[in-house]
């Protein structure tokens, strides 16, 4: 029996959590949940958005399901994702970018893994104001944080059979801090010569992810350049409602949607699950359940293919949990 932190999330979070238990519930993994809330709605009953039973649940079980949580834009409380990676070390951010048939993407059979490293850089929020009329951030690179996050990132492709890793950087520029971390991916790929190694620079990837992303497959990053490029992927194949997500540390690890919290649709059951049903099979392969992470898998695949029970942003009618319901039935 696995014992999974459960926090259903913000606005649609409850909804596509309730389609995403369903299924898990119909495979052969035994799971008991404990359940929290955290964001807004715990706000509004504990007032803070991550309440310390939340935390000390993480701690104790070391695997967390989570739904999207929102983040006030420029005011309120800082992010709480952001939070918990920093909280429980989640060094590791793996987000999946691939074509289903039956979502609509410009490209066709692409399979990229970006790779990100989780508690560094910009993206970490270190930063003040500067008297009233400027504001500083702090961008920090350590040769820690460079070598587990590049050495994650080839593991990864040796254990999934994958071919290439590319390093994203602005070492021409940043020569200091992006330079350690390049520096530090080159010095980790000789440990692995059977995988080759790349790096191109961040603006570049961009337009070679648009041009030719069939030339790529695991991409490593800092913290910020690997939160803009994994958007890119993710409109390449459809969206961020078809892209899963994973935060993972030495001891524990958070699966989530990389979409935000959509309020005005909240309890409606009109969002798309895809994307956490999706984090749900990373979460189950972590879990060493790969039997029944690729059932699900091929089940989500075969309706969307299929396009008859899809919600409305795949091209159809069905409500979340139908098309839950419709996945367990392709199950079998």
């Amino acid at each position: 029996m696995y014992k999974i932190t459960l926090l259903p999330g913000d606005g649609i979070g409850p909804d596509i959590m309730a389609a995403t238990k369903k299924i898990l519930a119909a495979t052969n993994v035994p799971i008991e949940w404990e359940e929290y809330i955290a964001g807004e709605f715990a706000i509004a009953e504990y007032g803070t958005p991550l309440p310390e039973h939340v935390l000390e649940s993480i701690r104790r079980n070391k695997i967390a399901l989570k739904g999207p949580l929102t983040t006030p834009v420029g005011t309120g409380f800082r992010s709480i994702n952001v939070a918990l990676r920093m909280k429980f070390d989640l060094f590791a951010n793996i987000r999946p970018a691939r074509t289903y048939k039956g979502i609509v993407s410009r490209f066709d059979n692409i399979d990229l893994v970006m790779i990100r490293e989780n508690t560094e850089d910009l993206y970490s929020g270190v930063e003040h104001m500067v008297g009233e009329d400027a504001a500083e951030s702090i961008k920090i690179i350590t040769r820690k944080g460079s070598e587990r996050i590049c050495r994650f990132a080839f593991e990864y492709a040796l254990k999934n059979n994958r071919r290439k890793v590319t390093a994203i950087h602005k070492a021409n520029i940043l020569k200091c801090t992006d330079g350690l971390f390049l520096e530090v991916f080159y010095q980790v790929a000789k440990d692995y010569p059977q995988i080759e190694s790349e790096d191109r620079i961040v603006d570049n990837m961009c337009m070679q992810l648009v041009q030719k992303p069939e030339l790529y497959d695991v991409l490593v990053a800092p913290n910020l350049y690997g939160d803009i490029v994994s958007d890119l992927c993710a409109g390449l194949v459809g969206g961020l409602g078809v892209v899963p997500g994973a935060n993972i540390g030495h001891e524990m690890a958070i699966f989530e949607p990389v979409h935000g919290s959509a309020p005005k649709y909240a309890g409606l059951d009109r969002a798309n699950p895809t994307a956490l049903i999706l984090s749900a099979v990373m979460m189950l392969r972590y879990l060493g359940e790969y039997s029944e992470a690729y059932r699900v898998e091929n089940a989500l695949a075969a309706v969307i293919k299929e396009g008859k029970v899809v919600t409305p942003d795949l091209g159809g009618n069905a409500r979340g949990m139908e098309m839950a319901e419709e996945i367990i039935r392709k199950m079998g």
